[in-house]
């Protein structure tokens, strides 16, 4: 009998999937490439957002006090600081209306670069090189934000488990609060504010690594396998129509409402209350509100408007910053600490959960479009805070004018359930 040569060995294509090609030899081929499970990818976007957000944005609120002490920075150097970090998360999160990347390659590289940037703030080198440093933290931010909200919630959604979403959002305000304490321990040893930043950077290392390989990209045949269905695409065409730019601009509010607190509550805390010990304890508060606020979003069902949950969110918020306002004591600035945390990612959870609901698989664009509307909120904020400090000697009038500005975004989401109500189920 003739012997045939040997077949050569040639890996299948998405084309070659015949009923006579079964895919397991594929699978068992590339045990590396075995995607995270939903719980695992829900912990992957909270850490991820943890690092980004509670270290790489969020590390500076509690920090800059100590920066203060230490004689490296003025209070409008400060705002400064802030204002060039949400002009860079402005700048990342408009990058991400126009470009298509590989959303698991932005997250690693965005961060790696929190990581190098946060050591960069322990670095000699004064306001030019820190606000390089901040910019480019800001840009990783939201680049980081955007495109783990959007790959988390697309792979949570096809593995049926889309409610773990609230999960993700709770990342931010532990992180917070985990800065915000360590920084109120560093303040009682003593440390300087670059120790801290060290701190901070060996922090994100670790998270970093703990996470890191829950971000694989899924193998061509698992994307085209998971393809949303024609009724999905259809549900979720990309159109920037009006409802769109109402929510967009809508979005926007909460970044000016909430920014002069995240900002400067340290600092808003010691001038009202001077020698308290609680001053430093306030953002940690507020972090712990933010974490708790997202885990209660997991417990909301789909089926709720997210426009409804908005405008309760933004009432709550805005009522938050006000009692800073009126009640300056200790109990004043505990209960406006957490009104102001509970909301704060929630909000984003519901936001972008509405962004998925208008533009089903393009929403990574839409998420981009009203991060860079937040962001443009976030730059009005500082700068607004320090000129009306140094006209009325205090930060009561900023804070109102956020808490304004929250009020109105919450009328806005209540018009927009009107004008375009939802179908019926």
């Amino acid at each position: 009998m003739q012997r045939l040569p040997p077949r050569p060995l040639i890996m299948p294509t998405p084309q070659s999937l015949e009923p006579d090609h079964p895919v397991a030899p594929v699978a068992a081929a590339t045990p590396a490439r075995r995607q995270a499970g939903p719980v695992a990818v829900a912990m992957g976007g909270l850490v991820s957002l943890a690092v980004v957000m509670g270290i790489g944005r969020f590390a500076f609120t509690p920090l800059l006090p100590m920066m203060l002490r230490d004689g490296t920075v003025t209070l409008q150097q400060g705002g400064c600081l802030a204002t060039v970090n949400y002009i860079g998360y402005f700048l990342g999160a408009a990058a991400c209306m126009f470009i298509r990347p590989d959303p698991v390659r932005m997250v690693r590289w965005g961060l790696v670069a929190t990581v190098l940037l946060t050591l960069g703030m322990a670095l000699p080198g004064g306001m030019p090189a820190w606000s390089l440093w901040r910019a480019a933290a800001g840009v990783a931010s939201a680049v980081v934000m955007v495109y783990t909200a959007g790959w988390c919630l697309q792979r949570l959604a096809e593995q049926g488990q889309p409610e773990l979403a609230g999960l993700i959002f709770c990342g931010p305000g532990l992180g917070i609060v985990v800065t915000g304490l360590g920084a109120s321990g560093m303040v009682g040893a003593g440390w300087h504010a670059d120790h801290g930043w060290l701190a901070f950077t060996a922090l994100a290392v670790v998270l970093v690594a703990a996470v890191w390989r829950v971000f694989i990209a899924r193998p061509a045949v698992a994307a085209s396998a998971s393809a949303p269905s024609p009724e999905t695409a259809a549900a979720g065409a990309a159109r920037l129509d009006a409802q769109t730019w109402v929510l967009t601009l809508a979005y926007g509010l909460a970044g000016f409402g909430y920014i002069i607190t995240a900002t400067f509550l340290p600092v808003i805390a010691r001038e009202a209350l001077p020698g308290t010990v609680w001053a430093d304890l306030f953002w940690p508060i507020f972090g712990a509100g933010v974490a708790v606020g997202a885990f209660l979003a997991t417990r909301i069902g789909m089926a709720h408007d997210n426009r409804k949950l908005l405008a309760l969110l933004y009432g709550m918020q805005a009522l938050g910053v006000a009692i800073a306002v009126v009640f300056p004591s200790v109990a004043g600035f505990a209960v406006s600490s957490l009104l102001a945390g509970l909301p704060f990612t929630a909000l984003v959870a519901f936001a972008m959960r509405e962004a998925r609901r208008l533009w089903g698989p393009h929403a990574p664009r839409l998420m981009g479009l009203m991060t860079a509307s937040y962001g443009l909120g976030q730059i009005a904020g500082p700068p607004l805070a320090t000129a009306l400090v140094a006209r009325t000697g205090g930060f009561a009038a900023s804070l109102a004018c956020a808490a304004a500005a929250l009020a109105l975004g919450a009328l806005v989401f209540a018009w927009m359930r009107r004008a375009w109500p939802l179908a019926a189920p």
